[in-house]
């Protein structure tokens, strides 16, 4: 079975990025294609040759993908928003050097949300020489940031994200000069998505609420130290409709006319990200540039209605941004069947390197990569391999006869896989590779035993036996 990204045109299967430009919009990279071998191959790279080369459970990463989607973020708010403008990666989503330095390439900043993201963040700009632009490029966000990660965004000159009063007091207490922030409210917001990547209700960590924004510019005006440059609100994750972000809007720019009362210069509003992309063909999403010019449209109203000068509009797209440029190979190992109720196969990875449909109920797809071809006429359930009942990648997913030692794909990985993966029955974390125009180069080594015991610490008197 082919998959729905791919269409056949002659001998070869060639991409369906003709028809289909948005990457979100597909479930496969733009570069997918099915070889003369009929192996499915990424930016030009063979997945069965990869999976010899580099083993695995891997991360597939396609660079073209991935800047394609930076650009049609960063060109879309260009064309269809006349104010300032600026594209911030949720580095959450997925860091890494290489992830980084790519992005900070295509002229897009970054949204942290820890130390290791801000460290790993800043290292990449180093390496590639725009270190000094980091207090332009990197934004902090986070409901409890420590002390130590606070110092070390003012250090930096990185612009926080404000997201509660005691933030305000510690950036007071920590700053020896004026910093600059945003403030993160929670906008009351509902939206289809699963209830925990659902952050602007009113039922949320995350932000103040809206019974507290006059009190807040009001603190915020009084304290010198606080340099406030603009507002924030994100309203979560995986999200289909625009509506949402274009109410969104209004909201923001409601709360800008009330900052400006209280004698705030706040000329940002940050809009934040969540536009959703395809797991399976059920999914409908819109795509990068319909998405971008609906809120860029509807900041302009509601600034045209209120009166008020076009604010810079920031996005944060993480998930759409680089969700699709990933694919993950397994290979398969064993299989049960159980006559009448459901036929398992099982692969080396599972929950630890995608948590994923454990913890969110997440739908894929799944394709044999070295028979891409060959008819998907039965019905199986792919199991990781962890000691968990629940670990199961697919349910009722559709393959042909499978082998153990062949080779499954899942597309749609980059996003929240790496990231949340874990070292869970202390099983190494996946090397991940980078591919382009037929060069694979690694970006994350695989994990060894070693590395799983380097933290570890055994007290002496434990090491020396009493007998």
């Amino acid at each position: 079975m082919v998959p729905a990204n791919l269409t056949l045109r002659g001998s070869n299967y060639l991409t369906f990025a003709q028809q289909v430009t948005s990457p979100n919009q597909l479930i496969f990279p733009i570069t997918a294609q099915v070889n003369s071998q009929d192996h499915l191959t990424i930016g030009g790279c063979d997945i069965v040759e990869l999976v010899q080369n580099f083993g695995s459970p891997l991360y597939i990463l396609d660079e073209e993908t991935l800047r394609l989607a930076s650009r049609q973020y960063r060109d879309s708010l260009l064309r269809f928003y006349p104010g300032k403008s600026q594209v911030i990666y949720a580095s959450k989503a997925w860091s890494s050097l290489a992830i980084c330095a790519i992005i900070a390439s295509e002229g897009i900043g970054f949204d942290v949300v820890s130390g290791g993201e801000l460290y790993t963040t800043l290292m990449a700009l180093e390496t590639i020489g725009l270190k000094d632009k980091a207090y332009s490029l990197i934004y902090f966000h986070g409901n409890n940031k420590s002390l130590s990660e606070l110092s070390y965004a003012i250090e930096n000159q990185c612009t926080i994200i404000v997201d509660n009063w005691w933030e305000l007091e510690a950036l007071e207490s920590l700053a020896q000069e004026p910093v600059k922030i945003m403030l993160r409210l929670t906008p009351g917001i509902e939206c289809h998505t699963h209830e925990y990547i659902r952050t602007g209700s009113l039922d949320s960590k995350f932000g103040f609420d809206p019974n507290q924004f006059e009190q807040l510019f009001s603190y915020v005006s009084q304290h010198k130290k606080l340099n406030c440059v603009g507002l924030h609100a994100h309203i979560g994750s995986q999200i289909f409709e625009k509506e949402p972000h274009q109410d969104l809007t209004s909201v923001l720019v409601k709360s800008l006319q009330s900052a400006k009362e209280h004698g705030l210069e706040i000329d940002t509003l940050n809009i934040g990200g969540g536009l959703g992309i395809r797991y399976t063909e059920s999914d409908d999403p819109p795509s990068i540039v319909e998405w971008v010019e609906a809120v860029s449209k509807a900041m302009i109203d509601a600034c045209t209605v209120a009166g008020v000068a076009l604010p810079k509009l920031m996005i944060e797209p993480g998930r759409s941004l680089i969700a699709t440029a990933c694919v993950t190979a397994y290979t398969v190992g064993s299989s049960k069947e159980i006559p009448g109720i459901r036929n398992y196969i099982a692969v080396d990875g599972g929950m630890s390197d995608n948590p994923r449909p454990i913890t969110y109920q997440s739908l894929y797809r799944v394709v044999l990569a070295n028979g891409m071809s060959e008819n998907a006429q039965f019905k199986v359930t792919i199991a990781g391999k962890h000691c968990e009942s629940g670990d199961i990648l697919i349910k009722d997913a559709a393959l042909p006869a499978t082998s153990s030692g062949d080779i499954l794909v899942v597309p749609a990985t980059g996003a929240y896989n790496s990231s949340m993966s874990s070292n869970y029955n202390r099983l190494p974390r996946p090397a991940a590779v980078l591919v382009n125009q037929g060069e694979a180069n690694l970006i994350v080594k695989r994990e060894t035993y070693m590395d799983l015991v380097k933290q570890d610490v055994l007290p002496e008197r434990l090491s020396n036996h009493q007998s």
